[in-house]
């Protein structure tokens, strides 16, 4: 069985989606290139799209994709308590019937905290991925943290390799995957460069071999999600050829 693709709507640039019409107008390019599913972000949403889930729903559905859910937002809050609209964004992945819910980690203190996401999560029914993301509360040491708090809570809660995010943290992505790999139950696959003293997302077929050799030490069967700019005139063409690119590496 091939591995599943998913496409980031965000790859497409957040003026092209708007431009296009909204996350939903996207679909059918994703669905023609191939893919297995789609990753909707909220960040993308304007208010009105917000209150249409249910239609956004049966599109995915009626394209026959998979589909997933991103929310910009931590999962801990400064003080470590846990994000108070964690049961709003569950609620809004339910809707879409989403595969998961992907948010960053935020301020993870200690276990106190787990009982009540444990609460909220078997009641939602909803899986729960977290990400890396390009703060320090996305770093090795605090990741590390939350899975071996889980592990010992037996909390069924996986994480998203974002293969990019670790350079901007500051952290060595090989090492990352060292430590992770087993927790890790998807993957934003995308290479980076140097920019403006930070870093900016490429194609992977336009970078060394780096992004290869980072996504071999990851798990073989942990779907992959384009995350990297989809650009030019066909973007069925382009779409396609990256679906097909990571179906086969």
């Amino acid at each position: 069985m091939s591995r599943k693709i998913m496409v980031v709507t965000a790859a497409y640039g957040a003026d092209q989606v708007r431009q296009a019409g909204g996350q939903r107008a996207i679909l059918p390019v994703i669905a023609a290139a191939g893919a297995d599913g789609v990753e909707i972000r909220r960040e993308l949403f304007s208010p009105q799209e917000l209150q249409a889930l249910p239609a956004l729903s049966e599109s995915i559905e009626l394209l026959g994709l998979l589909v997933c859910y991103s929310a910009p937002a931590a999962l801990f809050m400064p003080d470590g308590s846990l994000n108070p609209d964690l049961s709003r964004y569950l609620a809004e992945a339910s809707t879409l019937n989403a595969l998961w819910l992907k948010v960053s980690l935020g301020y993870f203190q200690d276990k106190h905290s787990l009982e009540e996401l444990r609460a909220q999560l078997r009641e939602s029914g909803m899986a729960l991925v977290v990400e890396n993301d390009q703060t320090d509360c996305g770093q090795l040491a605090p990741m590390q943290r939350f899975k071996a708090a889980c592990r010992v809570m037996e909390l069924p809660i996986t994480l998203t390799f974002d293969m990019g995010n670790w350079l901007w943290a500051g952290d060595s992505p090989e090492e990352a995957a060292r430590h992770l790999a087993p927790a890790v139950s998807y993957i934003h696959v995308k290479a980076a460069v140097p920019h403006n003293q930070h870093f900016r997302a490429i194609a992977p077929d336009h970078a060394d071999a780096r992004w290869l050799d980072l996504l071999n030490q990851l798990p073989v069967d942990a779907p992959r999600g384009i995350e990297f700019p989809l650009e030019g005139p066909d973007l069925t063409a382009i779409t396609r050829h990256y679906v097909n690119l990571l179906r086969e590496e």
